[in-house]
């Protein structure tokens, strides 16, 4: 039972006493969906500001302190969640506690570190730009969510904005989202929760209450296009996403989803992953995945294929997701998609650091604290006509958008004979070009 100090921070603790271990992730519920929409990238730029100074610690002597006490300290954000990490000895824990809460709450936010950190990212987009999977990533986020989305953009956001960033706009993000009453302390490891109050009272107490931002995610301007090429001249190998918008992770489709999913192309016996690796022999792999986020997240089909192989990829591809519907699930099919997430569960808790991060889940999404007790009845319980009223629900090919990035003048006529609709050209960010 998770309990919550006068502040409203919620606290959950999963008790191991096997190894001396404790591990910790104190987690807020707000991520990059509360980037303003001329701001992408400040959430994740402002989580990566905690650790590098506070008012009585530079980012030298955090990271010195981390390391004599044996621990890990890790900083990162989500969509829908930003999250600090602690792992530590259980002798050492009460001190790793205090450093999280430092750099929780009184983070400083040095010029000289923001300008590193910048110039940093600036150089990781120019890199993103060579590598065709994250290109793949970033045009299907901008071809389905447009860009007056916050799932438009990705984590580290664009060189406009990260240009313009300035450290009042990260300690404006920080002072009104990081509270309390957005927070969870999810601790797993050799630990009593009479303990883990105590430290956290002593740690966390004095933090004020606030009123984070409340996403207002618009309607997405998916594009009208069809297939969206981006030119990689001489490319070998055409990145290919066959994707449209999904459901959110609160969708009563949810279990019904991961389930057909997993035979479509989740596991490496599906359906998808057969045909284009071992029938065809166009890819190393193929697969498809639902990202289940606040808003509905993508759904997209991935791989990447041969050059001469881009027009007979995609069409194959279509022939499984209309297969979805043509041929349900199989019994067989269902058994082994049930077994696999079923199968999950015990690995999903094997270490304190697992644990945290599946009970953070549990916090981020509001799921209650029985959900992994009734995770396997809820798997169990599919049928396999919920699988078939999902495909047809999600599994709609004219809602479906071919991203394509490899060398145009080979692929575009193989696309086009495919006469799947308008073929719009765009540039490696994901605007829309020539």
């Amino acid at each position: 039972v998770p309990e919550t100090l006068p502040n409203a921070l919620t606290l959950i603790h999963n008790e191991r006493r096997g190894l001396p271990i404790v591990a910790a992730n104190l987690v807020l519920r707000t991520g990059s969906d509360a980037n303003p929409l001329d701001k992408p990238g400040l959430a994740n730029s402002t989580a990566a500001m905690l650790d590098e100074g506070t008012a009585t610690r530079n980012a030298l002597q955090i990271a010195d302190e981390v390391a004599q006490l044996g621990a890990s300290l890790g900083i990162g954000s989500s969509m829908d969640a930003t999250t600090l990490s602690v792992r530590s000895l259980s002798k050492n824990f009460a001190s790793a506690v205090d450093l999280l809460a430092d750099v929780t709450l009184h983070p400083s936010f040095p010029s000289e570190e923001i300008d590193r950190q910048r110039a940093s990212r600036l150089a990781a987009l120019v890199q993103q730009r060579d590598n065709p999977n994250q290109v793949a990533a970033q045009v299907t986020a901008s071809a389905l969510y447009g860009p007056k989305h916050p799932y438009g953009y990705s984590e580290i956001g664009t060189e406009a904005a990260l240009k313009s960033l300035s450290r009042a706009d990260m300690e404006g993000f920080w002072k009104q989202n990081f509270v309390p009453n957005n927070a969870a302390l999810v601790v797993a490891g050799d630990i009593s929760m009479t303990e883990l109050k105590g430290l956290a009272e002593k740690a966390f107490g004095g933090w004020q209450k606030g009123t984070p931002a409340q996403p207002a995610l618009g309607a997405p301007a998916t594009t009208s296009a069809r297939v969206v090429i981006v030119d990689k001249p001489g490319s070998p190998q055409t990145q290919l996403r066959v994707a449209s918008i999904g459901a959110p992770r609160s969708s009563p489709d949810f279990r019904p989803l991961q389930v057909m999913n997993l035979a479509l192309g989740g596991l490496f016996s599906s359906r998808i992953n057969m045909n284009l690796r071992e029938d065809h022999g166009y890819t190393y792999g193929a697969s498809s995945q639902f990202s289940f986020r606040r808003a509905a997240g993508p759904f997209q089909i991935a791989s990447g294929v041969r050059t001469d192989v881009t027009g007979p990829a995609v069409d194959e591809i279509f022939k499984e997701v209309r297969g979805m519907i043509d041929k349900p699930v199989s019994a067989e099919e269902l058994k082994k998609a049930k077994d696999s997430l079923a199968n999950s569960l015990p690995g999903a808790f094997e270490s304190s650091a697992n644990a945290v991060n599946n009970f953070s889940n549990v916090f981020i999404y509001n799921l209650g604290l029985d959900y992994y007790t009734r995770y396997a009845e809820q798997v169990n319980a599919v049928t396999t006509d919920q699988t078939l009223a999902v495909s047809k629900k999600y599994l709609v090919p004219a809602n479906m958008v071919v991203i394509a990035v490899g060398d145009r003048a080979k692929i575009e006529p193989e696309l086009k004979k495919l006469n799947l609709g308008t073929v719009e050209i765009r540039d490696t960010e994901g605007k829309p070009g020539s």
